[in-house]
Formats: C-alpha cells, structure tokens, sequence
C-alpha cells in the first residue's frame, strides 16, 4: 500500500483533484496524533486516516465543499476522548487541454501542455472526444480546413470550456463561426472564440506556434493580458 506522500503525488502527476487532510492539534487524548494524514477525492478516501473512522468520516463529509471553494480551511473534529484540529488543503484538477486536429502543431502543443500544467488530449477525430474532462476545460483546433471543425465545436461548448481558440486567421476560420452563428449560437460565445490563435511572438514552424499558443493559455489561465494576434 502507498503512503500519503506516494499517493498524493501519483495523484497529482496525473493532474487529479485531491484534499489533504493533517492533524495539526490534539486536544485530550483522542484516538490520533499530530500529524496524521487523510488523503481523499470529494466522496472517496485515497490513503491514510487521521486516526480513527469517525474523524476519517468527518473530514470526507467536508471533502467536497473545501474542494468546491479551493480554498484552506481549519477544522476542528470531536471524539468522546478528545477533539483534533485538521488543516483540510485542496488540490485542484489540472485544467484540461483538448487539442484537435492530428496536425504537427497540436502534436506540438501536447507534447509542452503538460509541463506547463495543463493535462493535454489530442482528438484526432470527433470520435475521440472524451466524454468528460475534470478541471477547467480550454480548447484548441489546430486545422482551420477540418471538415468537422464547426461539429466540433458545437460538441464541447455545452461544457463550457473557459478557453477556445482556431489555428488560422478570420480569413480562413471566419465561415466556421458564421456556420455556428446559423446554428444559433449566441454573438457573445462566438466572439468568446479566439481566432487567430496565439501570441504574437512571430511563430512560424510549428513548435514556434505551439510555443504562442501555449504561453496564451498561461495568459488565461493567470488572468493576464497577454498580446494576441490580431485578427485579419
């Protein structure tokens, strides 16, 4: 069996949303020691305890809303011997980056993705949506001729991706988001839709591209500015 330290890692190499939960004080002599750790996803314990099933099931009870709100928290648990204090730290899912097209590009981008924090999935084809992604979602098509562009991206704006992005300039994505206003998809979610893609650092192989695209997401992500191309 993994410990805490070992599970917690693996967890998060994979990009997982985890909480941590640690004894930090012991107040009489409840069945525990400062110290002890509780890892868990929002509903399932993952590794360790914090020293007995009432305090375990305490901490999972509160699991899901310190996760919700991704922010630290006090918690203070009771035991006919005794109360503990636990400090519950969530760790969010890595947002997750879907990149279509099989292009040099996207193979590019998927290969840096991850370095950078992001959790990186090539569609290659529709078909190869996931059904679900966890974290935040951001997306990027990198072949403005794709015949299934506008299918694709009718298939991930219900999930509402914090991020989507075409490879290309107006010229040639601009009658996709045309097909997408017939569609009747609202003005203000296709001018959410950034075309062209990437800052301008004047990328012309593809892992230049990727490298503009790559570092516009971080953009994003942190909430800073950025410089993006203009469209033309």
């Amino acid at each position: 069996m993994r410990s805490v330290e070992e599970e917690l890692a693996q967890r998060l190499a994979r990009g997982e949303e985890v909480v941590l939960a640690t004894v930090v004080k012991l107040d009489g002599e409840p069945p525990s020691q400062a110290g002890a750790k509780l890892l868990m996803s929002r509903d399932v314990p993952l590794a360790g305890t914090l020293g007995c099933s009432e305090f375990d099931s305490a901490a999972l009870a509160d699991s899901a809303s310190i996760a919700a709100t991704a922010s630290p928290q006090l918690r203070t648990y009771r035991h006919d011997l005794g109360s503990i204090e636990v400090y519950l730290e969530p760790y969010a899912a890595a947002p997750t980056l879907l990149v279509f097209a099989n292009t040099p590009i996207a193979r590019a981008l998927v290969r840096s993705a991850e370095e950078v924090g992001f959790r990186p999935v090539l569609v290659g084809e529709l078909g190869d949506l996931p059904a679900s992604t966890a974290g935040e979602l951001y997306v990027v098509h990198t072949n403005h001729d794709a015949e299934d562009l506008v299918a694709a991206l009718e298939a991930v704006l219900p999930r509402d991706p914090r991020f989507i992005g075409l490879v290309g300039s107006r010229r040639h994505t601009g009658h996709h988001l045309e097909a997408l206003r017939a569609k009747g998809v609202a003005d203000e979610v296709i001018d959410r839709i950034q075309s062209p893609v990437g800052l301008d650092i004047g990328a012309r192989t593809p892992q230049e591209i990727a490298l503009s695209i790559l570092a516009g997401l971080v953009a994003v992500r942190r909430g800073a500015r950025g410089g993006w191309k203009m469209a033309r």
